[in-house]
């Protein structure tokens, strides 16, 4: 990290430290009117950058001529210069939140090999901070230090500055009374570091406190609340403290949920902010090899280091971190696999043994992810394993909210972002939206501002980058294009109701007002968190565009309709396996309503023999009963031309409420016609009056035919009201449906 230099580059002559004793304060001096040129503007410090190496605090020394500098040995060994040599010397102004997080310091004694010294990290890091707090120390440099007596060599191995990535630039920063000290030793060095916890106050993160945000993490602050307090709160504290206690830490946990959530991101992020080793990150299938007990062997290589470090340094050993991505791949539940090999059952041991054996390492958190906890075996998941398991689910509007805030924060700086952009309304919109989906909208946006400024007939032509706004109508472009997994199927819903929603009649009418209070009743009440309802009647009187339209209406976040046609040719547990799934999806989601439609379709009902599929019977009957988890509501409807059949194998039993959905009577077919408006009004009653007891699909059926006209084309113009059905072809069109 570079800070900024003053304008005036000055060469000055390398003298020694004025005194022995002025040696160990890592100090350089100069003459009292040199002392001036290196002031820090804002406070009271004196900073010199020399020879481009380091940074040195200056003080001023009676006995230092002007255009001098005196260095220790140390000191002049780190520039590569001598007495007498000239080096170049600048101003240093450090910048903003330079004050070090976290500084590794390796110790050895001044004299080599002479005797074997126990340190206290905690009385070490006290002293050393009350000589050295507000001096700027860099990576690779040394410094001497006397100690009880004793002289050693300190040499920074490792300089963090709070919240910076210094990945691009020379690790360096201010040390503060903050700064958490971590000291090593060599084994040969003779140094035995004790109380190394508690001289860092037991500070295992990097950052003094968390902004999610900064990180990319949006929506999940109450998760990760309880992820720190189950697995990181006993770390905070030195190890006497969990000692008394009699606890241990906890060494694995779970993050499981639908896919695209942020369950990868949070694992990550926590092992970046932890201060421990920087972790392992393992796709599941990767452990896998095709050699007899290569798997194992992998298994075990990752622990290698941990174990490692917990037998030379015990508790001052650092924190490893271990990530298993989609760890269902390799620890499913034992005896579940039919490969012939093992080796699957072979890795939950290897695993179990190295989280929980008899050799149990205190130094390693292992996180896993999954969106298929239920394939887990069991064993991985008591306590002493994989024990916290946190659900990282669909975020809430508020994590909506901050989500596209996160991913739209440089449009915003950058002025990319249109002035009429409303995050809250797009917040509101995109209901069950994960974390992924959300970063899908905005990249389906910024596509359709960035296509306005590109010409297809000359893509090399300049862009204009400040005439590049990304506006709210690109936003709502993007929701269309980008869908939630576990979203409301509206394309599926809208096509049940192709004809949409007319007034048929008050029968009709009470039906829908009835149904409407059974949607209400999930959303607020706290006793009805799954309620069931049974649309019957005969075949096209408009169930199946009932329980659509209501779902439509519902506002609820996930609709799903389960029919026939999209399981054609599939097995009786393939369908049951896809029924079960869309109540699984329902389950994530905070409202859910499921569509039935035509469940004897579904069983596979004929009435010949009879025969129906017992399986999907049981599975629906189950299902049907079956309450959602807690705090998640589910509304069912499910619809049926054979009451009968249904209330014969004790599906009927399974519904809370039965609503029949009548044909229409005259009176019903009457206001249907005059809003569509197809007839003249001297033939509605008539036309009506042969409509009695028909169905409302087959109504619309009817009407669509006599539209045609006798010699076709006269659809456009009867619809548009321009002319009218002729009754008499009403009638003979009338004539040609034979059931109804």
């Amino acid at each position: 990290m570079a800070g900024r230099y003053g304008s005036q580059v000055m060469t000055m002559t390398v003298t020694n430290t004025p005194s022995a004793d002025l040696a160990f304060t890592n100090l350089a001096y100069c003459s009292s009117s040199d002392l001036r040129q290196f002031s820090v503007p804002g406070s009271d410090l004196f900073l010199a950058n020399v020879a481009d190496s380091f940074i040195l605090s200056l003080c001023g020394h009676g006995s230092i001529r002007d255009g001098s500098i005196a260095l220790n040995a140390i000191q002049r060994r780190h520039a590569r210069v001598s007495t007498g040599d000239m080096v170049s010397v600048s101003r240093f102004v450090p910048p903003e939140n330079f004050e070090l997080a976290m500084l590794t310091l390796e110790l050895e004694f001044v004299k080599k090999g002479t005797k074997s010294e126990q340190v206290d990290a905690a009385l070490l890091s006290t002293q050393l901070k009350r000589k050295y707090t507000n001096q700027v120390l860099t990576v690779g440099q040394k410094a001497t230090f006397e100690y009880h007596g004793t002289n050693y060599i300190l040499t920074v191995n490792r300089a963090d500055v709070e919240g910076q990535d210094q990945s691009n630039g020379i690790e360096r920063g201010m040390l503060s009374k903050d700064t958490y000290i971590v000291f090593e030793a060599s084994n040969a060095s003779g140094i035995k570091i004790v109380n190394q916890r508690e001289a860092a106050s037991s500070n295992i993160f990097k950052h003094k406190e968390f902004n999610l945000e900064s990180l990319g993490i949006g929506g999940l602050g109450a998760e990760f609340a309880d992820i720190f307090r189950r697995a990181f709160a006993s770390r905070v504290f030195p190890p006497h403290v969990t000692s008394r206690l009699g606890i241990k830490h906890v060494k694995g946990m779970l993050l499981f949920g639908p896919p695209g959530t942020g369950k990868t991101l949070m694992a990550r992020q926590i092992g970046k902010m932890l201060n421990g080793k920087d972790p392992k990150i393992v796709n599941g299938p990767e452990v896998l090899s095709k050699f007899v007990g290569e798997t194992e062997k992998n298994v075990r290589d990752l622990f290698a280091d941990a174990e490692q470090d917990q037998r030379t340094l015990g508790d001052a050993s650092e924190l490893h971190v271990i990530i298993f991505d989609e760890i269902d791949a390799i620890c499913k539940s034992r005896g579940s696999t039919r490969d012939g090999t093992g080796v699957h059952d072979s890795i939950v041991n290897q695993l179990l043994t190295k989280i929980d054996g008899v050799e149990a390492l205190n130094n390693v958190l292992l996180i896993g992810m999954t969106n298929r906890k239920d394939l887990l075996d069991e064993a991985l998941l008591r306590p002493g394993r994989l024990e916290v398991q946190v659900e990282i689910s669909l975020p809430d509007e508020a994590g909506r909210l901050q989500i596209l805030q996160i991913h739209t924060n440089k449009m915003k700086e950058n002025s990319f972002l249109g002035t009429d952009i409303n995050l809250q309304e797009l917040a509101a919109r995109t209901k069950n939206y994960s974390g992924a989906e959300l970063e899908g909208v905005v990249k389906s946006a910024t596509s359709y501002a960035l296509n306005r400024q590109l010409s297809m007939d000359d893509l090399t032509k300049p862009v204009e980058e400040e005439n590049i706004k990304i506006t709210m109508e690109d936003f709502l472009h993007a929701i269309y294009e980008v869908q939630p997994a576990f979203g409301a199927s509206t394309d599926d819903l809208e096509r049940c109701r192709l004809n949409g929603m007319v007034d048929s009649g008050n029968r009709h009418n009470h039906i829908y007002k009835r149904v409407m209070l059974l949607v209400e009743q999930v959303k607020v009440s706290t006793r009805s968190p799954l309620v069931t309802c049974l649309l019957e009647g005969p075949s096209g009187s408009g169930k199946t565009a009932l329980a659509a339209t209501v779902g439509i209406d519902s506002d609820f976040p996930y609709v799903k309709i389960v029919s026939a046609e999209t399981m054609i040719g599939l097995s009786e547990s393939t369908k049951c396996a896809h029924i079960v799934k869309v109540f699984e999806d329902a389950y994530k989601s905070p409202m859910s309503i499921i569509i039935l439609d035509d469940i004897e379709r579904l069983l596979e009902y004929v009435a010949i023999g009879p025969r129906f599929s017992n399986i999907i019977s049981q599975t629906l009957m189950v299902l049907l009963k079956r309450l959602p988890p807690k705090g998640k509501k589910l509304l069912v409807f499910g619809t049926t031309s054979e009451l009968t059949f249904l209330d014969s194998v004790g599906i009927c039993d399974s519904f809370s409420v039965t609503y029949s959905v009548p044909t229409l009577r005259t009176e019903d077919a009457k206001k249907v016609l005059n809003q569509l408006n197809v007839f003249s009004e001297d033939d509605v009653e008539s036309a009506a009056e042969a409509l009695n007891d028909m169905p409302i699909k087959k109504l619309y059926m009817l009407i669509d035919m006599a539209a045609q006209g006798e010699h076709g084309g006269s659809a456009e113009a009867i619809y548009a009201g321009r002319d009218k059905i002729k009754i008499a072809h009403f009638f003979d069109c009338l004539q040609d449906i034979v059931r109804f």
